[in-house]
């Protein structure tokens, strides 16, 4: 039995490597390996690293696989490294990095994330990149960053009617990168409304909305997203949506999520699949202090 609830299952993709962990790449993996064989795995999605550093990952996947590389003890996970690939590109960087997967033994591509660049026309782009992932995806998923700028919605379009899953951008290291709870609240309703799954990634790696203590910036809670997707999936207005992104009670949150049926908890996770953190940790102690895990 998993001591991760359903609701959390695989719920973290492992950002490590990105700002402001910036681990080291082979600390990354090693820590990687680690977190897949804790009592927490289920927790852990894949590992996500930018394109360009793919082939090192795997090089160093191989080396930990092996056992002669920098490994944590006791328990480290073998197998072949599960990965997330950032497109650093565009379009024409998605097949190499499906094709280097599909040949190598040491990563497994599970997914590819694409932000769109910034054009007049966002549909069109996400058209170049929809027919790239036409062309080589197989048993991946895509994640499409449309951004909330522009006819950011028509991407959207795009993007639902090719089948392929959006990103959004929940923060960085710029007060601007933090879109607003209306907006995040705008979003998640585009994307139920179009039958998209989607993934955030960026400044959620708390449980509950804060204001930081270094920084200042207004962070979004992960779980307020998961309760503001079930909430839209039920029907709430955005203006309800945006009030439960703006919650900042976590006990008050804690209660609801746990009130949550296996149906709910589920339909809940078809649409939010994940999101990106350069901490494992951090989510992991929330979940726990708020009592909503193991």
């Amino acid at each position: 039995m998993s001591t991760v609830p359903a609701l959390y299952r695989r719920l973290v993709d492992d950002a490590s490597m990105f700002p402001p962990g910036n681990l080291p790449l082979t600390e990354a993996v090693a820590a990687h390996r680690a977190h897949r064989a804790s009592p927490y795995a289920d927790l852990v999605g894949p590992f996500v690293c930018a394109d360009e550093d793919l082939m090192t990952v795997a090089t160093e996947a191989a080396r930990t696989r092996s056992g002669s590389g920098p490994q944590p003890d006791p328990g480290v996970d073998h197998g072949p490294l599960e990965v997330a690939v950032v497109i650093s590109g565009g379009a024409g960087g998605i097949e190499p990095a499906v094709r280097y997967g599909d040949r190598s033994k040491d990563v497994v591509v599970t997914a590819i994330e694409v932000r769109l660049r910034a054009e007049d026309d966002l549909s069109r782009n996400a058209l170049r990149v929809v027919r790239a992932c036409d062309d080589c995806l197989d048993e991946e998923s895509a994640y499409v960053e449309i951004g909330l700028d522009g006819a950011w919605e028509r991407a959207l379009d795009v993007v639902a009617d090719a089948g392929y899953a959006a990103k959004l951008r929940t923060g960085g290291m710029d007060a601007t990168l933090f879109p607003s709870e209306v907006q995040v609240a705008s979003f998640i309703e585009a994307c139920l409304d179009r039958e998209v799954a989607f993934k955030c990634t960026a400044g959620l790696h708390n449980a509950v909305r804060h204001t930081a203590t270094d920084s200042g910036f207004e962070h979004h809670g992960f779980l307020n997203v998961l309760l503001a997707t079930r909430a839209s999936l039920d029907g709430a207005a955005t203006d309800e949506v945006a009030a439960l992104l703006a919650d900042r009670d976590g006990e008050a949150l804690a209660a609801r999520a746990r009130d949550l049926s296996d149906d709910q908890a589920a339909s809940t996770r078809r649409w939010f699949t994940s999101f990106g953190s350069c901490s494992i940790e951090e989510p992991r102690a929330d979940l726990t202090t708020l009592g909503l895990m193991g």
